[in-house]
């Protein structure tokens, strides 16, 4: 563990945010600061168009005027559908520097969810690319009336919108041209997932678009030489906030392409002389499981930053691709604490360090898995955890309404926003942030995330992990992928858990069997095991494991090959109907 780097890390961080609230100013307003200073180095380099800082500052400008032409106004919402490329950036910038909302709809989305999360936001305008113009067009019907739609690029469905800039000069907005916007305001809307339910809209202010980029640059000690590899989606908070604008406040370059590539991935870090690359979910998984290229370690990469990185990935993408530094983090979009690993302790999330322990006001309650809530005492109030026992991690909230440290900024639904909310916790009055997520800490303060609150079921009178089981599960020959849950059992207690894998030829049921046998406890063992062709995930890289927990381990309902743990015959045997109405009747053991 590097403590220097570490100590590092941190200081840079304070000092780059120290004074972000008392200055006031906002992320797009920096950017035309920022034109000016770096003038024509490269800002955005993608495939189908670059800019420089000068020019970005210009399209912003532009941008500005735009809204402005259309009567749009401070607390106003725009909706942005498109897919990641160098315009996307300026258009949000441009209009939430006059006080625009502008939420991020999450460009894999169609039907219904893509028109709730439009609704959500009440926006008067919806920009859209002429990719995605034809899902707009779909969903129109079920849209307010009053939602006025422009396209960038050609389309048939709706207006363009280039036209209406190419009239609007791109100069420095004017002193009084447009109203002040506060630091606190909303400037995005960016969207959960909706890995389990449908997306909800959270709300992110001014103050931590800043609050992030600034955090980031100086964890990264970012320079102008660097080159920031940027393949995630930009309608997220990382993608899109934390990856482009780390780099882009020290003035370096921001290298975006559309989606993750595993093949042309170093060849596009190589060429483009990359030194940073911003990793989410299962990213370097997929790396490793590559093939191997001779050019995978002829990269100029010096630290890799993201989160989600699981503990059997770690050394493996370390080692083999030669990546000097992983900087691990954990942190959500709605979340109002962080956890850094700056020491490069494998499979940690990260810890605070004991000076900012009062600053950062981070416990694990002890948590009640058959309620799916934290654990009461008879006082009614909750208990910490002791070292290494698996809580919920939740963040104190400030009692000051003005404290922006620590403040839980909600989403678009105030129901939602309450639901995060969790109250009297040690003391009457007294409230947390629910992360709802389930971790440990070590007796070095290190944190490792262990699941999803809703995502550990019980069986056997054991809690099982879906994260440790599938660590197990893809340690095993043959297996490249899966998701991990529980199914009831009718007269069963708890959830018998069911692995859906993606494997290859080189997997074998029974061989599987017998190393999940080693790593594992019989109650965490899968009971079911569902093979899949391949694993649909969301735009983030997270599983939609919906369906397939619905579907259970029905036969009638599941046409990929099924299997059932036979206790007695120490094998996987097929589950047909026969098999399936012997189970749900008590008649087969489990």
């Amino acid at each position: 563990m590097d403590a220097k780097f570490a100590r590092d890390a941190w200081l840079r961080a304070l000092a780059k945010t120290a004074a972000i609230g008392e200055q006031g100013i906002t992320l797009p307003a920096l950017i035309e600061r920022l034109a000016v200073e770096f003038d024509a180095a490269p800002a955005l380099l993608s495939t189908e168009a670059s800019m420089t800082y000068r020019q970005l500052g210009s399209r912003c400008n532009q941008y500005s005027r735009w809204g402005l032409a259309h009567d749009l106004k401070g607390g106003d919402t725009v909706a942005l559908l498109m897919t990641n490329c160098a315009e996307y950036l300026a258009i949000w910038l441009g209009l939430t520097r006059i006080g625009v909302v502008v939420a991020l709809i999450n460009s894999q989305l169609g039907g219904d969810v893509l028109a709730h999360s439009i609704k959500i936001a009440h926006p008067k305008y919806l920009i859209v690319g002429a990719d995605l113009a034809a899902r707009v067009a779909a969903i129109l019907p079920r849209l307010p009336a009053d939602t006025a739609c422009r396209v960038f690029g050609s389309s048939p469905e709706f207006a363009q919108l280039e036209p209406e800039l190419a009239s609007l000069p791109g100069d420095a907005l004017r002193p009084g041209e447009c109203a002040a916007v506060s630091i606190d305001a909303t400037a995005l809307y960016i969207y959960t997932s909706g890995t389990t339910g449908l997306p909800k809209a959270a709300k992110v202010s001014h103050y931590r678009l800043m609050q992030w980029s600034h955090w980031f640059a100086g964890m990264l000690d970012t320079q102008p030489a660097d080159r920031m590899f940027n393949c995630l989606p930009l309608y997220h908070s990382v993608g899109g906030v934390v990856a482009a604008f780390a780099t882009l406040v020290n003035g370096g370059a921001v290298v975006i392409r559309p989606r993750f590539s595993a093949s042309d991935f170093w060849r596009d870090v190589r060429d483009e002389h990359c030194t940073l690359f911003q990793y989410i979910g299962e990213l370097c998984r997929y790396l490793v499981n590559t093939p191997h290229q001779p050019i995978e370690t002829e990269h100029s990469l010096r630290i890799a930053c993201g989160n989600g990185l699981r503990p059997e990935v770690w050394l493996p993408f370390q080692t083999r691709f030669k990546v000097p530094r992983i900087l691990e983090y954990y942190a959500s979009t709605e979340g109002n604490f962080s956890l850094y690993n700056c020491e490069g302790q494998p499979g940690a999330i990260g810890r605070i360090p004991p000076f900012l322990a009062n600053r950062l006001p981070v416990a694990l309650l002890r948590f009640d898995v058959d309620k799916s809530e934290p654990w009461r005492n008879a006082d009614g109030f909750c208990e910490r955890c002791a070292p290494d026992e698996v809580g919920e991690a939740v963040g104190l909230m400030p009692e000051s309404g003005g404290e922006r440290a620590g403040r839980f900024e909600g989403y678009a639904d105030s129901e939602a926003s309450n639901r995060k909310v969790l109250r009297h916790v040690f003391k009457a009055g007294d409230s947390w942030y629910r992360t709802g997520d389930l971790m440990r800490r070590d007796e070095h303060g290190f944190y490792y995330f262990v699941d999803r609150v809703g995502e550990t079921y019980r069986w056997k009178g054991e809690n099982v992990s879906t994260v440790e089981v599938l660590a197990a599960l893809t340690a095993s020959r043959g297996v490249l992928d899966g998701v991990v849950y529980g199914v009831s059992v009718p007269g069963a207690d708890g959830r018998a858990g069911t692995a859906a894998l993606v494997v290859n030829a080189d997997f074998e049921l029974a061989a599987f069997r017998a190393e999940v046998a080693s790593r594992l406890p019989p109650f965490a063992r899968p009971v079911f095991v569902r093979l899949l062709p391949a694993l649909e995930a969301t735009g983030t890289f997270k599983p939609r494991k919906q369906d397939l927990v619905q579907a259970g381990f029905d036969p009638q309902r599941i046409k990929d090959p099924l299997y059932f743990d036979d206790s007695r015959a120490q094998r996987y045997v097929p589950l047909d109907a026969e098999l399936f109405a012997g189970i749900t009747s008590g008649t087969v053991r489990i």
